[in-house]
């Protein structure tokens, strides 16, 4: 495994971690100015600053837990793609049963100047889980 490959490993771990944390700040960093996240059923959220309203909506509200099982990391030169398992445990702190979503992502990330990855794109295709 290449250090690019590595470097964009980390950065989901890093994504994760942060999230789970409830630590906006560091996730906001692994993202470019103008990211667009596509959701099934919702309009796409669309540079930094409205992921950045839409996450802080939450805070204080809900705890987010998230497991990653990456599947696939192609990179070509500054570009890279990523498809991603994803398993998002969402729990409200006001005491309501959390939900669970799982799915696949398919990521596009860019290489900055100076070297680090950035998410570029993001097409989350998570849906609820459901108790049978």
């Amino acid at each position: 495994m290449g250090n690019d490959e590595k470097a964009i490993r980390t950065l989901i771990a890093d994504w994760l971690s942060a999230t789970a944390a409830d630590d906006l700040p560091p996730v906001l960093k692994l993202m470019d100015e103008n990211v667009v996240f596509l959701q099934p059923g919702r309009p796409p959220i669309r540079g930094r600053d409205a992921y950045e309203a839409a996450a802080r909506a939450g805070v204080g509200k809900i705890r987010v837990d998230g497991k990653s099982d990456v599947q696939e990391v192609q990179i070509m030169g500054d570009w890279a793609y990523c498809w991603n398992h994803l398993t998002v445990t969402i729990t409200p702190l006001n005491g309501d049963p959390p939900m669970r979503h799982t799915g696949n992502v398919l990521s596009i990330l860019r290489k900055k100047t100076d070297g680090s990855w950035v998410l570029f794109r993001d097409a989350n295709l998570l849906t609820p889980e459901f108790p049978s």
